[in-house]
Parts: C-alpha cells; structure tokens; sequence
C-alpha cells in the first residue's frame, strides 16, 4: 500500500507541476525581478558604494542654565548691539549672537577666497566624499537638527522633518549622484562652415559666491546654497536672518565638519548674521561673484541695487500667491485632496515659500470642497506637541488681522481663525489661529498679497472651463509654485498646467517639483533666475564656450583668404567673396549654395 500511494503521489504531484500557471508566474515575477536587477544596476553605477562616508561630532548649541521667559521676545535687546535669541513657541530666552561688521564680512569674504583656490582644484569625486559624509551627519542626527530648528524657528517636529531633513538630504543625494553629470564639459553642434571645429561648453567655478537667505526654515535654507556652492567649486558665505541666528553657527559647523573630516579647510564655508544696516556691504561686496537672494520683495529691491554697484548677479526667489486649483473632475479624489491642502496651508504654520496661499474651486466641487475642509481646519490644535506651530515672531500679525477684517468686510465668510492666538501654556509665544476663509473674490487684498502665515483662503471660479479659471489664477503679480487637481483624461487639466503663471506646477499633487530638485523660482513679483537641479549648479558656475580645431593633426585651421586680407586689394571683389561664403555657409537651396561656390572662386 506504501508503495502505491508514493506512486499515487507522485503522479498527482507531477499534474499539479503540469497544470501550475508558471507563464502567469513569470508575467508577474518579471517585472520586479527587472525592478531589482535595474535597481542594483542605478545604484553601482551612479554611488562610490565601496567609499564609506566619515562620521564626525559636532556640539550643539548651549542653552542658558535658567529658563528665562522674555516679557517682550524681539531680536533687539534693550542697551546693547547684539542680537537677542529666542524660542517663538514660548518666548524662552536663548541667548545673544554679536552681529558681523563690515571689517567681519570682509574677513569672511577673503577667508573663503583663499581656501577656494584650492578647493577649486578638487576633484568630483573628492567633492562626493564630503557631501556623502555631511548627508551621513545629517542622517545621524536628523532628530537633534529638528530640535534645533523647532526651537529657534517656532515649527513642529513633524514641520521640521519634512522642511528641513527630508529637501536638505534630498538635495545632497541629488548632487551626489547627478551633479558631476551637470557639470562635465558639454558637446555642442557645429555648423558647415565651421565643421573643422569641435565645440565645447565648460562649468569652471566662479570664485566665491554669497547667499541671503530666510528664517522659516533655519537648516535647509542655510546648507542649500552650501551644497551646490562647494560642488561647483566655489567659496561661499551665507548670510542668515536675524530671526534665526541662535542655530546657524551650529548648522555651518555640520556642513564645515565634513570639509574638516576629508582634510580641507572649513574656511571655505562662511556665515554671517548682521542687521540691515550692514547687509549691502556683503551685497555690493567686489569679492562676491553670485548672489542668491531668498526673501520679501521690498528687501529685494534694495539687494539688487546694492549688488548692481560691483555688477553681481542675483538670483531672486520672493514667495508667492501660489494657487491650488481644484476642477470638477477631481470630485472624487476630493478625501486625498483635502489631506493635501491642509498640510500645503498650514506647514511651518504657513510660512512657506511654496505654501498654498489660495485654492481656486470649480463651481461643481465648491460647496462640497468647503464643507469637508470646515472642520478640518476648526480641529487644528496650537503647540509644539500638536498640530500647527508658532510664527517666527508677531510681525505680521496686525498686517494678517486686518487682511481677514478687509476680507469679511467685502463679502468673504469667516469659518475658523482670524486673529492672534494666546496660548494657555505659552502666552509668551507668537501663535497665529488656523483660519478658513471662503467666498473670496480677487477684489480683496487677501486674494493678491502674500499671507505667509496660517490662512487658507477659498476662492470660487466663475466658471468650470480654463480661461475662467487661468483669470483667477494668474490675476496677482505672482508667480512661484501651483498645483492642479482633475482627472488625468480631463483636458481642462492640460489647459490650466500649461496656461498657469508660474515656476512650477504640481499635477494632482503639491510642492514636488521642489522635493525632486528640478529647477526651482518664479515669474513676476516672484523673483528671476533659478537654483536647484542642473540649471542650479550650472548657475553658480562661469559658462566657458570653448571652440577647437577638429583637425589640426592634419593641420586644418582657419586661414584667413587672400581676397580679405589686410590691406584689402578690392572692397568690391572682398565683398562679393564673402557673400559666396555666407550664401555657402546658410543659402536654403542646393542651387543657391553652388551660386554661392562659384561665387568665390571667381572673387579668390
């Protein structure tokens, strides 16, 4: 009986083999096998797997041994020159930073300069090693550097990690694995006349560079310009805000770290903090070759100004009025969507360049739109350990206060927030309300200036077709980031992507363009010019044209022709020779271009 049953067995085991559906197997296994094999492939070729990054300590910043609530938390402190620090969420006091002078930004400058001579001569790779070895750091100690930030900055932990952990590494793995690329010499064409020549385009360090950046995100607006700075090949010296100078020697001793941990010298990366006053030395500075600005436009008027006196060049990025347009093909997405302008309004309590500062409602989806978006936005909690966090200071908050009064005035419903926020725990800290604004029309001035703080203002198309709603879209004089949300099929979608006003535009989605470092500014009252991805890098960079002989191993080069020699035999004879070699070089017919041959052997 043993016997039979194994044979029994084995032969049904043997019609399971038969009958299993191994082509379907392979269909499905395919595809991931490829995936992983592809993967493996990407990764060894495009990292220096086998160098392992360094790892290096840093000290964090010190805190005072007493906690000290500020009755009246301002940068200025009373009888004295320096820069008061503090805590945005409480008031806590944190401390003083003695502001740069001007003879202290000209040390800078020439420190920079004279460790980039050197650094100049680095290789790509020995450029990778650094960056690989700070995104490492970064890594380590991303909770620490989310800490810091929270604390000087008033955001949450979780405001932080996306803010400034997950686009500083983002960007350092892109320069990575991209930047060399770049950067690398690029062929060009050549044309007929000119076919004997090889041509070349060649990205070679412009020196040292400067960067003016904001205080709403304290870490990744710092290290940003650091990154692609020393990738290029250049010295920089990055001036922070005031508003947030507690942590800045704490985050350039990270990126100097990395310097230091490769053997090179830290020098090469400079901060400063200073008070208006002082800024257009570093802006109008002869030693500076490229200036980013990050910041409002009023101050922009001045920088560029300043800057036009050593004719330096200035990329602008000045915020946004940035539209979230919903269509009505997007009502049945409209749970994801909502998830979605809730975190692009209110993050970093809504100071964020690319925040969501209006969302622009198709008629068909509006109602329910506003209806779904109401309690959300009524549930918001104010603190660190909650939902929205504070606003770096209480600036802007008459200026928030009497934009929503305006509003209301003029038609607009009111559903949440709308004013300054005491917090129960924290009096002492700048909280503004979550507000909703609905039925706003483009004749309130909330619809037109940038908010920069925790308003979400809805406004109602006129109608569901794209150039009614393009009108509402492109009407204020800005043009940063924008986001479409619709059907993939629906050709209004493809209308509004293409007719829409701005640097970037996130399809069904919000801010990504930014979180893939394609090039990154705006149009208008945005700013100019651009930084991230490879216009970016190629920006910092002096763009050589360099133009060779293909052949002059044969010893064809440019001779120049008897006809047109100097002295000139015959202006009459030199001209009707040079017309022959332009009709040969560019006539459009064969015919014209034989014209144009005989042309010049006649006139030789």
């Amino acid at each position: 009986m043993a016997v039979e049953d194994l044979v029994a067995w084995t032969e049904e085991f043997s019609d399971l083999i038969r009958d299993f559906p191994v082509n379907d197997v392979v269909y499905l296994l395919a595809p991931l096998v490829f995936a992983v094999v592809g993967g493996l492939i990407l990764y060894y070729t495009h990292t220096d797997y086998w160098e392992k990054p360094k790892r290096y300590t840093i000290p964090i910043p010190k805190q005072p041994d007493e906690c000290k609530i500020l009755e009246h938390p301002t940068i200025k402190a009373p009888s004295s020159t320096a820069i008061q620090c503090y805590a945005p969420a409480t008031g806590q006091f944190l401390g003083l930073v003695n502001p740069s002078t001007p003879a202290g930004i000209d040390r800078a400058v020439a420190q920079a300069k004279a460790a980039q001579e050197k650094w100049a001569q680095t290789t790509f790779a020995e450029r990778r090693r650094v960056l690989r070895t700070m995104l490492q750091h970064v890594l380590d100690n991303q909770e620490q550097i989310c800490r810091i930030s929270s604390l000087d900055s008033g955001k949450t932990m979780v405001d932080a990690q996306l803010g400034e952990i997950m686009v500083t590494v983002e960007k350092l793995q892109w320069t990575i694995r991209h930047g060399e690329k770049a950067l690398r010499p690029s062929r060009r064409p050549t044309n007929l006349l000119m076919s004997y020549k090889r041509n070349t385009v060649h990205y070679e360090p412009l020196g040292v560079v400067a960067a003016l950046v904001s205080w709403n995100y304290p870490f990744h607006n710092l290290i940003g310009p650091i990154i692609s700075s020393i990738f290029a090949g250049n010295g920089v010296v990055v001036k922070v805000s005031e508003q947030t100078c507690w942590s800045a020697a704490y985050y350039t001793m990270i990126a100097r770290g990395a310097l230091v941990a490769h053997g090179h010298d830290p020098q090469l990366i400079q901060s400063v903090v200073c008070w208006p006053q002082t800024a257009g030395h570093l802006t109008s500075h002869p030693g500076i070759s490229h200036l980013t600005f990050i910041g409002s436009r009023p101050v922009c008027h001045h920088v560029a100004a300043s800057a036009a006196k050593s004719l330096t060049p200035v990329v602008a990025e000045l915020g946004g009025k940035d539209a979230a347009v919903i269509l009505d093909s997007a009502k049945r997405d409209l749970k994801r969507i909502v998830d979605i302008l809730m975190r692009g309004t209110f993050q970093a309590s809504g100071q964020n360049c690319i925040g969501i500062e209006r969302i622009i409602v198709a008629p068909g989806v509006y109602d329910k739109l506003v209806s779904m978006l109401e309690p959300r936005v009524k549930a918001l909690r104010m603190g660190l350990d909650q939902d929205v966090g504070a606003m770096v200071s209480d600036a802007s908050f008459t200026r928030l206060e009497a934009l929503v009064e305006d509003a209301v005035a003029k038609g607009a419903r009111l559903l949440a927030g709308g004013k300054r926020y005491t917090h129960p725990d924290h009096p002492k800290g700048f909280y503004f309300a979550p507000t909703l604004l609905v039925d706003v029309t483009p004749a309130m001035a909330v619809a037109n200036e940038e908010c920069f703080g925790p308003v979400m203002t809805i406004l109602r198309a006129p109608s569901s077709s794209a150039p009614g709603i393009l009108a509402l879209a492109n009407a204020p004089d800005f043009g940063l980031g924008s986001s479409v949300y619709g059907r993939d099929s629906d050709p209004v979608l493809k209308q509004v992507v293409k007719g829409i006003r701005a640097g970037g535009v996130a399809v069904n989605d919000f801010a990504v363009f930014y979180a893939v470092q394609l090039p990154f500014g705006g149009v208008g009252g945005s700013g100019y010019g651009r930084f991230a991805g490879e216009e970016g890098l190629r920006g910092l960079c002096n763009l050589k044209s360099v133009c060779e002989d293909r052949l002059a191993w044969l010893g064809v080069r440019t001779a120049i022709p008897p006809p047109v020699r100097y002295p000139v035999r015959g202006q009459e004879r030199g001209w009707r020779f040079t017309r022959g070699v332009v009709g040969l070089g560019y006539a459009i017919t064969v015919r014209e271009k034989l014209g144009a041959l005989l042309d010049i052997l006649r006139n030789m």
